[in-house]
């Protein structure tokens, strides 16, 4: 694992500017726990889709910062050191924000989150849902 990104993925889960729908239902749900005590949040980290190798920049600004009295638990699991990358005004102020939004419009996704989506899977053949 290289890190957390520098910036948010194109895609990420977490930007504002991301059309509703892009991931799968599973996808964003994964968010919400992360807004837990840090006790009752999952073990496992959440690695950026585009550049799985680096931490998600969007996981942990918004969960590392935001006034959230709670830390990533998966952070300390893997006794990471490295820099906190900031929140801004561009990505949600919670994993249930985040999530609410990405779920909106799973069952109809806009034109927009259409071409997000198909342009993510000429890019990462890998995102190809089963």
């Amino acid at each position: 694992m290289s890190g957390v990104r520098s910036q948010p993925c194109s895609s990420c889960p977490y930007r504002r500017d991301v059309p509703s729908g892009v991931w799968s239902a599973d996808e964003y749900e994964k968010l919400r726990d992360y807004d837990n005590v840090t006790c009752d949040q999952p073990f496992a980290y959440f690695a950026c889709h585009a550049t799985p190798d680096h931490l998600c920049h969007g996981w942990v600004a918004v969960h590392e910062n935001r006034g959230h009295e709670h830390e990533l638990l998966a952070l300390r699991l893997r006794g990471y050191t490295g820099d906190i990358p900031e929140a801004s005004d561009a990505l949600f102020d919670s994993g249930n924000e985040a999530a609410d939004h990405g779920q909106a419009d799973i069952e109809a996704p806009s034109e927009q989150a259409t071409v997000v989506v198909e342009k993510l899977l000429r890019k990462y053949p890998r995102l190809e849902r089963s």
